[in-house]
């Protein structure tokens, strides 16, 4: 599943040829991509023919562009595969192509917007804003934590929580209500360059331990934003189709049976709510 990392470069990359710009069209190919607006496609359509996009946002692994009326944005949540490109406007339809938006902008002219999803679990929608402090956000991302690239993010509040907590830290990083946008992949490549094991208590790591946790979340988030987010196939790409190249950098997930970069030790693979823990047991042992 894409993370906040994948995320981050979708928007970004959007953002110089939505903002400012008009929404022109839109067509709806299967309603699948439609799950988050319940009211259906031509609700979806009718509600954005016209408008003009503000700027383009993200939160954790959420992803909108509010509108000019100032009370709603187009929401996108990727789910495991989907992807928003930019085409241009007369472009033959995508592999898994669902929805399609054409824009126009005061410098860019006619182009596309694409979303394509192979698996069907991701969801545009036309979402209420609503306040969360200082920002207006979608409704549906109300429960969504500041991520922890996000300047807002509260490392001391975040820590108490944590320490306050009988789940393991693993477990804890991937609660979307505590901190967002951390995904299996960047947990396990953080808990390894901070040292813990990720079945670890949250309450039995000190505040130093956790201090070093976020330090080193950031550091990974930050790597893998610079290397364009972590891609093992071509569902991961970026709004021109390019795939990220962190895999290239990962020390932990992914590498099971594999000497650990730091020490040598094997790799350790292990199953983890339907998915996998990747670990090294000399460098992270339990406490």
């Amino acid at each position: 599943m894409p993370e906040l990392p994948e995320v981050e470069v979708v928007r970004s990359g959007l953002a110089p040829a939505v903002i400012g710009a008009t929404i022109t069209s839109v067509s709806v190919f299967d309603d699948r991509a439609l799950t988050r607006h319940p009211a259906g496609a031509a609700d979806f359509a009718g509600r954005l023919e016209g408008a003009v996009v503000v700027t383009a946002a993200r939160r954790g692994k959420f992803l909108w562009m509010p509108l000019s009326d100032g009370l709603h944005a187009l929401t996108a949540h990727l789910g495991m595969s989907g992807q928003l490109l930019l085409r241009a406007p007369d472009a033959p339809l995508e592999r898994h192509e669902r929805i399609r938006l054409g824009i126009t902008h005061p410098l860019h002219s006619e182009l596309a917007i694409v979303f394509a999803d192979q698996r069907t679990f991701g969801s545009l929608a036309v979402d209420s804003l609503v306040r969360d402090g200082d920002d207006l956000i979608p409704s549906q991302v109300t429960h969504i934590a500041r991520d922890p690239l996000d300047p807002a993010f509260d490392d001391a509040a975040f820590i108490a929580d944590v320490r306050r907590r009988s789940s393991a830290i693993k477990r804890i990083l991937l609660d979307q209500t505590m901190i967002s946008g951390v995904g299996n992949i960047y947990a396990d490549e953080s808990l390894w360059a901070a040292r813990i094991h990720p079945e670890t208590l949250g309450r039995s790591l000190s505040v130093q331990a956790l201090r070093r946790l976020l330090a080193e979340v950031r550091l990974v988030l930050g790597k893998a934003l610079a290397e364009g987010g972590t891609s093992f196939d071509a569902q991961y790409v970026n709004v021109n189709g390019q795939a990220g190249y962190f895999a290239h950098s990962l020390n932990a997930y992914g590498r099971g049976g594999q000497p650990c970069p730091r020490c040598g030790t094997a790799i350790h693979r292990e199953a983890f709510m339907n998915r996998s823990s990747h670990y090294c047991p000399r460098c992270q042992t339990r406490k």
